[in-house]
């Protein structure tokens, strides 16, 4: 095994990745909380070269994200040395809120003693967080949904939560927080207005805002609606196409809807930076090539096709109780992996492979 070798990528610092148009950001997940998990996805990560971490906006989840990152920074010039040729360690952090109702800010639950004694339980295998053992691990459900159609009882709920911007205020104050992501749709801009009021006075030392919003019939008169709200903003601003929601590990064809909002977006003189995310996976770089939107898009987010990528490192990983960097097979691995998915996006031409 190796990494990609590739003397065509230059590092560079997350801002001039996002202006260059090879801006790669991981979802942890805006409800997921397995601590475990986000400390070695994060390392793994950032060691490959990723320049935003998108988390949850809660204290232990951004301590976990800090360890991976100082991990990565640790071991910077030991992945240089075996070939790694991205800028590692240094990402910003992102925290994620909702200004109403959204799918990625709520958990699954049920009452297990509800489940009858012979069903074949289809929730435990179709969720990719291996979130349901006999119950719901409440930490690792992100909200995808999947679990609910495929239940033979129908006994599966969800419950929704609004992140505080208070709170996410307050944790600012004492946590990096470089950037926020706020989760919208078309209809919400009453409850968009509001949340931004208590945020706005509070953003003067943000490095990027993120408005993440899923694809409708009046999406352009709504964006440009917000632009017009968050006026006069301090900060780079980044339109999110979240076309397929939490889906990227489900197939290749995944990625088409976060394309095709894309592109409808570039149609429309609305300014910022343009991010897919939603369904993306290792096909996104080179649908966006062969339709000729490579140069308008200036970066991609990877949540649950990334993390499906290290899966089964990070089951290998809890059975052994320690943490990455302390199983050298897996945590070389694990960068190998993370490096390969990073690596497209950050070059046109990729090739070779080099020993470790």
């Amino acid at each position: 095994m190796g990494f990609i070798n590739n003397n065509n990528i230059v590092p560079c610092s997350p801002e001039d990745a996002l202006k260059e148009g090879h801006w790669f950001k991981l979802i942890c997940g805006a409800s997921y909380q397995d601590l475990p998990t986000i400390r070695s996805l994060v390392l793994a990560y950032s060691l490959a070269g990723a320049d935003c971490i998108d988390l949850a906006a809660d204290e232990a989840v951004i301590n976990a994200a800090w360890e991976g990152i100082e991990v990565a920074q640790a071991w910077e010039q030991t992945a240089i040395a075996k070939g790694l040729k991205t800028r590692p360690g240094n990402p910003w952090l992102m925290v994620s809120l909702n200004d109403a109702e959204d799918p990625h800010f709520r958990k699954a639950t049920f009452d297990p003693n509800h489940c009858p004694a012979d069903c074949p339980r289809p929730c435990e295998s179709i969720c990719p967080a291996q979130a349901i053992q006999k119950e719901v691990i409440p930490p690792r459900c992100y909200g995808c949904g999947r679990c609910l159609p495929v239940c033979p009882s129908q006994i599966i709920e969800t419950r929704s939560y609004r992140v505080s911007p208070d709170y996410v205020m307050a944790l600012g104050k004492v946590k990096t927080i470089d950037a926020i992501e706020i989760h919208t749709q078309v209809g919400h801009e009453e409850d968009f207005k509001k949340l931004w009021q208590v945020l706005a006075p509070n953003t003067s030392n943000l490095k990027l805002l993120a408005i993440s919003c899923q694809d409708h019939p009046e999406l352009l008169d709504y964006l440009h609606s917000l632009y017009e709200t968050l006026q006069p903003i301090q900060c780079p601003l980044v339109w999110q196409t979240d076309g397929r929601p939490m889906s990227g590990d489900i197939g290749k064809g995944t990625t088409h809807s976060s394309i095709r909002m894309a592109q409808k977006i570039c149609q429309s003189p609305i300014p910022g930076y343009i991010q897919l995310a939603g369904g993306t996976n290792a096909h996104t770089v080179n649908k966006l090539k062969s339709l000729g939107l490579r140069s308008s898009i200036s970066g991609i987010a990877y949540g649950s096709y990334a993390r499906s990528l290290l899966q089964p490192i990070l089951e290998s990983l809890e059975i052994r109780n320690q943490p990455l960097e302390n199983c050298p097979d897996l945590f070389w691995s694990a960068v190998e992996e993370a490096y390969k998915l990073v690596a497209p996006l950050k070059t046109e031409k990729i090739f070779g492979q080099i020993s470790y």
